[in-house]
């Protein structure tokens, strides 16, 4: 197990209606301007706009409001978020939506105190900032972003989307009211799931030895979404069901389950040239690209991989032949994806193989210089990263 130093302050407020009490849990940081940075119309539909403006007035809280967040959300957004903060003295952000909404409020947060182009903080890696505290009331159980210090901004003049990583981006706070899961139409529930999954498969999957605890933590969340998200997809209405998936969603991405080990993230910088270019679900494009990547290294990490077959998908064979049970826990993978209805191909998602060798180019970073391998248990190339999307056909 290597070193490693945790800390995840974000204070946790979880169950029915705790997102109605926004504004006393709010005021007892005593802001003096709030802006309320959400998406489109669904919370104004839901109702959740309205609780939420008027927890605020209750407790006396000024805000000021900026809509407009949209999936893989954009920089452009955040620049003007930016702006208004500045303009009009904000001192807190408040996100209310699910990934998207939590990420634009981060990149805003951390550009009010950024003298350049907030996109700098994400193109140039630049650490060591400074950021507004950023509270979330989360819709969409998907992300982490709600206690995570992650945030992901796309930019549709270049076609990029880039993550940034930095604990002042880490929520202050975060109400997390699994009834609200409810109306969540079927797909973005699918994308929600292979997205959380997919935060703990870039953790699991690695080269560290002597990681049994974690290992433990990790295989027992996946267990658990494997088993409660058919439930929540079957019937939006199951709130016990959904209990297990929305807190399953917040330990998969606030760094408790990679605690003590190297992490992979090949698959997410793959998907993030699939959503720069085609502006796709990221976690439809996960739900493709994890068992090609699976099937592409596995043959390397047979120890890894097989363990991941039995305690994770429940694979029951010969260990003499592990690449069989480690090819049918792959397989199984893929059919609980089908399920609940995602793809299992970029056919299938309309994206076809003309621009693989520019996505593999940009996600190893040789389209713009020296190549950056992408992996933890591999390293991947350029011409790596090209086959595992070959295989995604």
């Amino acid at each position: 197990m290597l070193n490693f130093d945790f800390h995840a302050p974000t204070r946790l407020v979880f169950g029915k209606d705790c997102y109605k009490q926004i504004g006393p849990l709010l005021a007892d940081y005593q802001p003096k301007k709030i802006l309320l940075h959400y998406g489109g119309g669904s919370i104004k539909r839901s109702g959740v706009y309205d609780a939420v403006t008027a927890s605020l007035r209750e407790a006396g809280l000024d805000f000021i409001e900026l809509g407009g967040v949209v999936p893989n959300p954009r920089v452009t957004l955040a620049r003007e978020g930016v702006t208004l903060c500045r303009d009009q003295g904000v001192d807190l952000i408040l996100a209310v939506g699910g990934g998207s909404a939590i990420d634009s409020a981060k990149a805003i947060a951390m550009g009010v105190y950024y003298d350049g182009d907030v996109w700098d903080i994400y193109e140039k890696n630049l650490m060591g900032n400074k950021a507004l505290p950023v509270a979330t009331i989360l819709t969409i159980p998907a992300a982490g972003s709600e206690c995570s210090p992650s945030t992901v901004i796309s930019n549709d003049d270049q076609q990029r989307k880039l993550g940034h990583t930095e604990q002042c981006v880490r929520p202050l706070i975060s109400c997390v009211d699994p009834s609200l899961f409810a109306t969540l139409p079927p797909n973005q529930i699918a994308n929600g799931v292979a997205d959380m999954m997919s935060h703990i498969f870039e953790r699991y999957f690695t080269g560290t030895d002597h990681c049994a605890l974690t290992d433990g933590l990790c295989e027992s969340v996946l267990r658990t979404i494997i088993q409660y998200a058919p439930k929540v997809y079957a019937d939006p209405g199951d709130y016990d069901s959904w209990c297990q998936i929305g807190l399953a969603g917040t330990l998969a991405h606030n760094d408790l389950l990679g605690l003590g080990r190297d992490e992979d993230w090949a698959c997410h910088q793959m998907e993030h040239e699939l959503s720069a270019i085609y502006d796709v679900a990221h976690g439809a494009g996960l739900a493709v690209l994890t068992p090609a990547w699976m099937t592409y290294i596995y043959r390397e990490h047979l120890p890894m991989f097989l363990q991941f077959a039995v305690k994770v998908m429940g694979i029951d064979g010969s260990y003499r032949e592990p690449e069989a049970v480690i090819e049918e826990a792959i397989d199984k993978l893929r059919a609980f994806y089908r399920l609940i209805g995602l793809p299992q191909t970029l056919e299938e998602l309309g994206i076809g193989n003309d621009n693989y060798e520019i996505m593999a180019k940009k996600a190893t970073r040789i389209a713009y210089g020296p190549e950056k391998q992408l992996g933890g248990i591999q390293k991947l190339g350029w011409q790596d990263v090209l086959a595992v999307y070959g295989l995604c056909g």
